[in-house]
């Protein structure tokens, strides 16, 4: 019976899996400094297989560089023995919502979460530290190998050590930043779809460099635009130089020709344009220029008013812009305008059902339409009961902000996951509920965060995770009160990042003495739960964290079902669990069955569990952990 491996994947042992299925004779076998054998790629050959191509050396070329930035792409690429701990107390509708809300640092995030959802996010939004010399970055520790930060990871315990100030004064000021940022980006495009999309907000500290890492993360021929959002209603009468009025919006597809952006609802000023003065049947319509500067040698020929005055031709320099035969035709179709006297100009009539039916984005958001950083303040505090104002963030972002950016990426019923990995004040989960209520969507969202400190303890609320908790807690209370009625999905379940549910013994085996065994009978470490433990399955083998999860007691054991029949997952983590017992669950027919190594009565009953699948339901993929 296969064991589940609980931890993160292996990102750099997967590419040179890849690197072998392209170029198989420059992928070897190396001994590592553990002993172990292991692939590894050869690289005089590699660049042998690219010789017209390769980059090597200090040649000159363009790239962006900074110091540890080899130390970053190994952050990125490292596993962690870390999981994902379920907390009910904290959570709305927990057994049946498709939203999460995730709690630990978003680089181990983005890792766990890399084989569940590869490839499955539609939307990206992110709000990452401005790096303006006030910021909190993260801390990430480079200064180990990839084995050394696989044992860290499952031995120590950082919170409230994530975050570190990063002062101007700082030497690395934006090497730090860069590095911070990098491997988030690459673990984050994994996930995103082939048609997905990525949103960053960033102002002129970073921005050059931002768009110089996107183009190396998503490749340059993927950059869509750039976005000037005017934040501010105001000019700032105290800025020494210029008030700054705008930040910046970076949009990058995962493929340019897999997306595009949705057209954006007309406007009543649009709409308003179109008149029908002459009670045409097919509607409003408003006129349009007949001609054009382009030389055009079938567009020089009279025309006839209705009031019989003949007009020789377009005016000096320009041309009709349709043929006299086309003209005629239109004419006679009564889609010609000449004037309520008929003795103007003609014009062509364009009818408000035959345009497009909405208007293409612009790369200018004005602050009428999508709200500034006042309006961010103003909802943050509706939804959020603060007694100390200094809690109140500078950075948050109006909710109108993140509904275009909902409208642009995709149609409201396809179910698209939203993923935002700086949470902070939760606008986008507000913005997710929001415009589904608004358009009648089922959008899902996976907000995270790190564990940061408010500047001032609140009741009930100490983090900012917890901040953005309470925002979306009420605003789907909002939501559900009978004057908006709304009956989708306003809940959310919470997820913590903590060390494996694994102890040591599981990962590090050669650390144990010969007369430590006996204790070490079990794998599991003694606090965790069985929901904690299913949870960890669910990361391990790629399952949906936010499918419904149904818990029954069979034959006295706890049984969970993951989704509706047939069963993503059926997992039994009790012990004494006998042969009976594995019958009965096979006649359900999952597609995955776990069990606990150490829970079955006999090695006889858990030599034959597979027997058992494999004759009951051989379509079963079984494990134990």
């Amino acid at each position: 019976m296969k064991k589940m491996k609980m931890h993160s994947p292996n990102v750099t042992q997967e590419n040179i899996a890849r690197i072998a299925e392209i170029f198989p004779g420059c992928v070897t076998e190396a001994r590592g400094e553990e002993g172990k054998l292991r692939l590894a790629v050869d690289f005089d050959q590699l660049r042998q297989e690219l010789s017209e191509s390769i980059v090597e050396g200090p040649q000159e070329r363009y790239h962006l560089n900074w110091p540890g930035k080899r130390e970053a792409l190994l952050a990125a690429n490292a596993p962690i023995a870390r999981t994902l701990r379920p907390c009910r107390e904290e959570s709305v509708d927990f057994d049946t919502t498709k939203n999460l809300f995730i709690e630990g640092d978003n680089l181990e995030a983005l890792k766990l979460l890399q084989e569940t959802y590869l490839g499955k996010v539609k939307v990206i939004y992110i709000d990452p530290p401005y790096n303006t010399g006030n910021d909190f970055i993260y801390e990430d520790d480079f200064a180990e190998n990839a084995d050394e930060f696989l044992k860290r990871s499952n031995q120590v315990d950082e919170e409230g050590h994530r975050l570190v100030a990063n002062t101007e004064a700082n030497g690395r000021f934006h090497s730090d930043w860069l590095s911070m940022i990098y491997p988030r980006l690459k673990l984050a495009r994994n996930l995103l779809r082939d048609d997905g999309v990525v949103f960053i907000s960033i102002d002129d500290n970073e921005f050059q460099s931002l768009r110089q890492i996107c183009s190396e993360v998503f490749g340059e021929q993927n950059f869509v635009a750039t976005v000037i959002w005017q934040k501010v209603f105001a000019p700032k009468n105290s800025a020494r130089w210029f008030s700054e009025d705008h930040d910046y919006v970076l949009i990058f597809a995962k493929n340019k020709l897999l997306w595009a952006p949705n057209l954006l609802p007309q406007t009543e000023e649009m709409i308003a344009r179109y008149k029908n003065p002459d009670n045409d049947p097919r509607g409003a319509w408003q006129s349009d220029n007949l001609t054009a500067r382009n030389k055009y040698d079938a567009g020089l020929y009279p025309v006839t008013c209705p009031s019989g005055r003949v007009i020789e031709g377009p005016p000096r320099g320009r041309y009709w812009a349709l043929s006299q035969e086309s003209f005629k035709k239109l004419d006679a179709d009564n889609r010609i305008w000449w004037g309520e006297d008929g003795d103007n100009m003609p014009r062509l009539k364009r009818f408000l059902a035959e345009v497009k039916q909405g208007r293409t984005p612009q790369t200018i958001w004005f602050y009428k339409d999508v709200g500034h950083t006042q309006d961010a303040k103003k909802a943050l505090l509706k939804y959020v009961p603060f007694e100390n104002t200094e809690n109140v963030l500078n950075s948050v972002k109006p909710v109108e902000l993140l509904q275009r950016i909902l409208q642009l990426s995709g149609r409201p019923g396809d179910g698209d996951i939203v993923l935002d990995f700086f949470s902070g004040s939760a606008t986008t989960a507000h913005a997710v509920l929001k415009q589904n209520a608004e358009d009648g969507g089922n959008r899902r969202f996976i907000g995270i965060q790190v564990s940061e400190p408010l500047p001032t303890p609140e009741p009930g609320m100490e983090s900012i995770f917890e901040m953005g908790l309470t925002r979306v807690r009420n605003v789907a209370a909002e939501l559900r009160s009978p004057l908006a009625g709304l009956q989708g999905d306003l809940g959310f379940r919470v997820l913590k990042i903590d060390s494996s549910n694994m102890a040591d013994v599981y990962y590090r085996p050669d650390a144990i003495e010969q007369g430590q065994l006996k204790i070490f009978t079990d794998n599991i470490r003694p606090d965790r739960t069985p929901e904690d433990l299913l949870f960890q399955v669910l990361l391990d083998w790629g399952v949906d964290l936010a499918l419904p999860i149904r818990q029954e007691t069979i034959q006295g054991k706890t049984v969970f079902f993951v989704n509706e029949p047939p069963y993503d997952l059926v997992a039994c983590f009790d012990g004494g669990v006998n042969e009976d017992l594995v019958k009965e669950l096979a006649r359900f027919k999952p597609l995955r069955v776990v069990f606990r190594d150490t829970g079955f009565v006999s090695d006889a009953v858990k030599i034959n569990v597979e027997q058992v699948f494999r004759q009951m339901s051989p379509r079963t993929e079984v494990r134990s952990l």
